[in-house]
């Protein structure tokens, strides 16, 4: 008797566990990317979960990808992520070094951007400016801007 009560909690519990489990799936974010000006070097895609994560510069997932899909400065990446509120950076590192490069006054020399949001002003961004729901948007653009 004692047994069964057991192994029928442990069943209700792993079926429980694998119903919520499989809620919380990854799914596959397209995001389209413009304004690229060369074909050298990488694209890397960091995402961050809130303004804490970005203001540090520690993003949750952090991706690369080579530019052997561009067509006149057009390319598209997939990013896996579980639904969620995300903010998503880009930069187009030409010279593959793994670091946005600047110059002496602290101005990027290498094209950045931010998911659907467009830099206007020279500052930075807030979190909130260009934070991206996976759950009402499927898709994602991203400028690149260049100094």
């Amino acid at each position: 008797m004692k047994k069964t009560t057991v192994f029928g909690i442990n069943l209700l519990i792993g079926l429980l566990l694998i119903f919520f489990g499989s809620s919380i799936r990854a799914q596959e974010l397209p995001v389209k990317i413009t304004g690229i000006r060369s074909a050298k070097g990488t694209i890397v895609v960091s995402v961050f979960k809130d303004q804490a994560s970005y203001d540090k510069e520690e993003p949750f997932k952090k991706f690369s990808f080579d530019k052997r899909n561009l067509d006149k400065g057009i390319m598209t990446v997939e990013l896996t992520l579980e639904a969620g509120i995300y903010g998503i950076t880009l930069l187009d590192d030409e010279n593959a070094n793994g670091k946005i490069d600047k110059n002496f006054i602290g101005i990027p020399k290498e094209g950045f951007g931010f998911s659907n949001f467009f830099m206007t002003k020279m500052k930075k961004p807030a979190f909130d400016e260009f934070k991206v729901d996976l759950k009402t948007q499927p898709k994602v653009e991203i400028k690149v801007k260049y100094m």
